[in-house]
């Protein structure tokens, strides 16, 4: 199968840590395991949650509900051995939590609504592209920490600490201010991927109906850094001042971040090679400037750190940068901006695009277990996740450990109320899932009355 067909592999968003450990003789050995699924899909996973969410409202007996809505949203399961399920549907809540529990999928990806129930697709392929064709999806965001891998020291790839995982937070403050506060959306859910970086949802109504260009044109309001492995300079602020997102940004969020923590984490300026790729964010051709950039570098590279910490260092050299930078800037055209290029070049978000600008893209559902790390790919509060800790997030292992301790509710209703996924599923139900469906039964209430108002309108004439 295509990578399309397939689904696109990403990671998810984040939440809290776990309850205090169980004790040995209850433990369930760590790992990713088949049967351990089959056991968190049965008495842990929001099934109906996960139902709720995706009916935004079209459940009910209301006469302006759309009864096929769920019926006609994708599901993607990819099982054992890298087998994949696209266009998968279900016409209720009991027939998801059926299929779910039968085929125990390693990973469920959620795709758009389309005109049609996906799984009859074939049926409509004469039809052109009007015959299948997504009509809803929610708009979503993909950041990945294996993006950021040219400005973090600690890790690589697919390895995360709590050095670079404040990166992330970083992605999700800046992001999600802007969602809010500059195109008005309410309705999103930042979920963990489970191992390397977070998703967003955004689920307003007026989201889920955004056509591709509308999207691209979204994502690429976020879009700063353009650079790739081969450029220099990835990152070049235009124009005489900042756009009001990204002054806002900066000043917020960005500024604050790079030089009270990324500076030393990552030791910016402790070792040549580091401090070199800083200087060669500085334009070439500003001869002026030149003998002072090389005067720094000497000073730099003559330095034995005496009576200077290793965190001193960093701090103390990005001030003195910063000053030189300022003093020559009044004299030399173009190094105004330097500082900022520099600190959005560390810090500022880098997305996916390709999975915001289409409809059809598969993003994976939250609250999956992620295989390789065997932890919960649970919700993640924006208002407060620099205190996400993605070390403690649970894992199946420690979820199962919990179930063997015999924690649990007799009647078994609400298993994971009682294990260290309960805070997450409250929240996601609290916090997201109740505020959501509120506004889309306004929605559909508003809606069908205008339509009666329409109809009568017609009638009097």
């Amino acid at each position: 199968m295509t990578g399309d067909e397939a689904g696109n592999g990403r990671d998810d968003m984040l939440i809290d840590g776990c309850e205090p450990e169980p004790s040995q003789e209850n433990a369930v050995p760590d790992g990713f395991n088949a049967d351990y699924l089959k056991v968190y899909y049965g008495k842990l996973f929001p099934h109906d949650d996960m139902f709720r969410w995706m009916s935004y409202g079209n459940d009910g007996k209301h006469p302006g509900c759309d009864q096929s809505y769920f019926g006609r949203r994708e599901f993607s399961f990819t099982l054992d051995n890298d087998i994949y399920l696209r266009f998968q549907s279900f016409n209720s809540a009991s027939d998801m939590e059926k299929s779910i529990n039968e085929k125990c999928p390693f990973k469920i990806d959620i795709g758009p609504v389309y005109n049609v129930d996906p799984a009859k697709r074939h049926a409509y392929a004469q039809a052109g592209d009007n015959g299948f064709t997504p009509v809803e999806r929610e708009l979503v965001f993909d950041v990945d920490i294996t993006d950021y891998d040219d400005v973090r020291y600690c890790c690589s790839g697919a390895d995360v600490c709590l050095d670079c995982w404040p990166l992330m937070t970083v992605a999700i403050k800046v992001i999600d201010s802007g969602l809010r506060d500059d195109f008005g959306f309410n309705h999103i859910l930042w979920v963990y991927s489970g191992r390397r970086g977070v998703h967003c949802w955004v689920c307003d109504g007026k989201a889920r109906r955004l056509n591709n260009e509308q999207r691209a044109a979204i994502a690429d309001y976020f879009r700063v850094y353009k650079g790739n492995e081969n450029s220099q300079k990835k990152v070049t602020l235009m124009g005489h001042a900042l756009h009001p997102f990204l002054a806002r940004s900066y000043s917020e969020v960005l500024q604050k971040f790079f030089e009270g923590k990324l500076l030393c984490s990552q030791k910016l300026f402790s070792h040549e090679e580091r401090f070199e790729k800083i200087l060669d964010m500085i334009p070439d051709e500003k001869v002026k400037f030149a003998a002072a950039t090389s005067e720094l570098r000497g000073k730099w590279l003559e330095s034995r750190r005496t009576s200077i910490s290793k965190e001193d260092i960093n701090i103390a050299r990005w001030g003195t940068l910063k000053k030189t930078l300022h003093l020559r800037s009044k004299k030399v055209l173009g190094l105004g901006r330097c500082v900022e290029e520099i600190v959005f070049s560390y810090a500022y978000p880098r997305l996916d695009m390709e999975v915001s600008k289409h409809m059809n893209h598969l993003l994976k559902a939250p609250f999956c277990i992620h295989p390789k790390t065997g932890r919960v790919c649970v919700p993640i509060d924006p208002d407060c996740c620099e205190e996400f800790d993605p070390t403690t997030v649970p894992t199946l292992a420690e979820l199962l450990g919990e179930l063997n301790m015999g924690v649990m509710r007799s009647d078994g209703n609400d298993e994971w109320d009682k294990t260290s996924l309960g805070k997450s599923v409250r929240y996601f139900r609290s916090y997201f899932l109740q505020p959501l469906l509120k506004s889309c039964k306004e929605e559909i209430e508003s809606s069908y009355n205008a339509k009666l108002q329409e109809s009568k309108n017609s009638l009097s004439w």
